[in-house]
């Protein structure tokens, strides 16, 4: 089945919104339309709708005249097999010992490394992204150093990639929480994949507001990959769940918001110990004192 686009940009937010909402009235009718504010400091909104037909340019041209909108680009999309597509251009991750691959490349594993089976899914947390290598590499670091977490939570887990490779290097259970239900069974269906269910607990969770996680605090090891506003609301309850000497591996931050983070959790008693950036992302290590 064909996929067309069109797509268009206008300055002010509210004018972007009323479009969005006058793309939905089109015969034919878009599958779906969207209004994003374009993060490159431009101040212009896009908007796009997706079509199954090819869409009324007509009716386009003329919203954009009401709107002040400039003309629609619009475009016809290939048919493409995603699934295939993904498989090739997901390529495994090495991590320090970790080695997070797709079911394609099972016969890759190299000998000696933990792996982790992570097909590419509806959660986030392949691996590929820098704030997911850049936790597992911190996870593998710290192990090297002979920290050993007896207690250990992933909180925002997504595919639960982070607690199943603490779950791979320690023996006692991890628990992973994610406030997303569709992440938490993905999670589960990827620890059962990795023969994990026994050492893997997941939870459905909004932070630590769970019994489960509030019976296993305070933790030796808190991961918490999620993004930079999610993080700072946490990190009171961080301080709380985490054990003196514990350590909280966090990420979702972009390069220019970790000093923010970083000040944040330290006003709770949580201080950096390493921090680590990939691309245009920082991962902390910090230790509570």
């Amino acid at each position: 089945m064909p996929t067309f686009t069109a797509f268009t940009t206008l300055s002010e937010k509210s004018q972007a919104e009323a479009l969005g909402e006058a793309m939905e009235r089109l015969d034919p009718e878009p599958t779906g339309v969207g209004v994003f504010e374009i993060e490159d400091g431009s101040g212009l909104w896009e908007v796009g709708g997706y079509f199954t037909e090819a869409p009324d340019r007509a009716g386009l041209a003329l919203l954009e005249t009401l709107h002040g909108a400039k003309p629609f680009v619009i475009s016809e999309l290939p048919e493409t097999d995603w699934v295939a597509h993904v498989r090739r251009e997901l390529a495994p991750v090495e991590a320090g010992r970790f080695f997070v691959y797709g079911s394609h490349d099972a016969d890759k594993v190299p000998e000696g490394a933990e792996g982790l089976l992570i097909d590419a899914a509806m959660a986030f947390g392949t691996g590929h992204h820098g704030t997911t290598l850049g936790c597992l590499r911190a996870l593998d670091k710290l192990a090297s150093g002979g920290f050993v977490g007896h207690r250990v939570a992933d909180i925002g887990c997504g595919t639960a990639v982070l607690a199943m490779a603490a779950a791979r290097i320690w023996p006692n259970p991890v628990l992973a929480s994610d406030i997303d239900e569709v992440a938490v069974d993905v999670a589960r269906a990827n620890v059962a994949a990795n023969g994990l269910a026994e050492r893997v607990i997941c939870v459905e969770a909004a932070g630590f507001d769970h019994p489960d996680l509030a019976a296993a605090a305070p933790f030796d090891l808190i991961f918490a990959n999620i993004l930079k506003g999610p993080l700072i609301a946490l990190a009171p309850e961080m301080a709380e769940a985490l054990a003196p000497g514990g350590r909280a591996i966090l990420s979702g931050i972009l390069n220019e918001q970790a000093e923010e983070v970083i000040a944040h959790y330290a006003r709770h008693g949580i201080n950096l110990s390493v921090a680590e950036e990939i691309g245009d992302w920082t991962t902390l290590m910090l230790v509570r004192s």
